[in-house]
Formats: C-alpha cells, structure tokens, sequence
C-alpha cells in the first residue's frame, strides 16, 4: 500500500511525499538505490528484483559486462519488468564516512532525474538513497536530494512529479520537515488540485 500525505508545487511542478512499497507506484520511472556492480541482493533493489522480476537482474549483468562497475553518483536504466512504471533507474549512492556524501548524493539524484527527463518521463519516484545499509541519516539525503530537486526542476523539460517514497516512519519525518521548511520560507507552496 502506498499513501500521499504531503503534496507542494514548485515552479508548476508537483513534489509529492508518500509512505508505503516503491514497487507498488505507478510512475513512469522508479529509482532503485543499487550498489556499483548492480546486484540487487537487499533492500529496495532486492523488493524491485522481488516484485518485477529476474528480467531487471538480467538486464543490470548485461550493463555492468559492458560498462563495468558504476561510480558513486551515476544512473542507468533498464525495464521495470512487471512492475507498474515504464523503467527502473539505479543509481549509486554514497557510504556514511566515505566523504562528500550530500555532494555525492546530489549528484545520484541529478543524473537520474537526467535521465528520466532525457527519456521523456513526466513523473519519477525515489527512494531515501543510502538511508539504509549505506547509513547515511535520513535528515542529510532529505536535504541533498529535495536541493537537488528543486534545482534540476528550474530547467527540466519534461518531468512534471517527482515522487519521495519513504517506507520508515523516522526517514519520512526527516523529508516531511525539510518540505515544511520550504513551505514556511516561501520555495514551495501547497498543492491545490
């Protein structure tokens, strides 16, 4: 189950806070927080391999036997398999402790959206990157990743929805008061349908 519970507009955008299962979304991209060799073992990538099937693994070998491992920062695509969105976009987080994580993860964020809008998607929904096993604290990837958001939105061509799924109730709270901040300072503005 997957529910909205903060929506706000930015630059006649939507940036839409939800709790509950990525797998389950209906967006044209999801983004899979996947480590540099793109395999899917835990976490979100291993719900994503779960719930869409082998063909996403597949396709993630067949990258990574032609590109080689991924850097911190960079983002490919491959199907969603059986899931509701069109593809599924990994992207490399950063490690607590390696350095220049909010740099790092303002990059992940970037190129996936990149890439999202370059495909020509109009929505796209993502994970709190690195909040896991990565151990970055969620009040960090809230801050680099709605930044770097709201900076990619000021030119972006086609997204019009970037979606924050948070399955943990400490991560959303981390997302909801960096949103709420923005309201009070005037960034965003409530969502009127």
């Amino acid at each position: 189950m997957v529910t909205s519970l903060l929506k706000v507009s930015y630059n006649k955008k939507i940036i839409e806070l939800v709790k509950g299962d990525i797998t389950l979304l209906e967006a044209d991209a999801i983004v899979n927080a996947a480590n540099k060799w793109l395999k899917h073992g835990g976490g979100v990538a291993a719900a994503i391999v779960r719930r869409g099937g082998e063909i996403i693994q597949k396709e993630s070998n067949k990258i990574i036997a032609e590109y080689g491992p991924l850097d911190v920062g960079d983002a490919v695509e491959t199907t969603a398999g059986m899931l509701k969105a069109k593809s599924v976009i990994h992207t490399v987080g950063p490690v607590y402790g390696e350095g220049e994580e909010k740099i790092k993860l303002w990059r992940a964020t970037t190129s996936s959206l990149k890439l999202a809008d370059d495909k020509g998607y109009r929505s796209i929904a993502f994970p709190a990157i690195s909040t896991g096993v990565y151990g970055v604290p969620p009040e960090l990837a809230a801050e680099a990743m709605i930044e770097a958001t709201l900076k990619f939105l000021d030119t972006a061509k086609n997204i019009e929805r970037v979606i924050f799924c948070l399955f943990e109730n400490r991560v959303y709270s981390a997302y909801e008061k960096k949103i709420k901040n923005l309201l009070k300072e005037g960034v965003v503005e409530h969502y009127k349908d």
